[in-house]
């Protein structure tokens, strides 16, 4: 059974989408999960504890990417 690896990006709110990658990002937190849905669900666990959580959504926003893992 496939794992997938879960990364939240946090970028500048200054930084475009598609410029927003593990190089550019403030913080790059991640963790593995059991399928692509909990990729997008379980974001919110991750950035609440990052030092950075007061600032989402006023300087700088979350991007998340799903990987597969083998």
């Amino acid at each position: 059974m496939d794992t997938f690896q879960a990364v939240v990006l946090v970028c500048l709110a200054a930084t475009p989408v598609d410029q927003c990658n593990e190089q550019t990002a403030l913080d790059v937190l991640s963790t593995q999960v059991e399928n692509e849905l909990q990729c997008t669900m379980g974001w919110q666990d991750i950035i609440a504890r990052a030092p950075l959580s007061e600032d989402v959504g006023k300087s700088v926003y979350i991007r998340t990417i799903c990987r597969r893992e083998p």
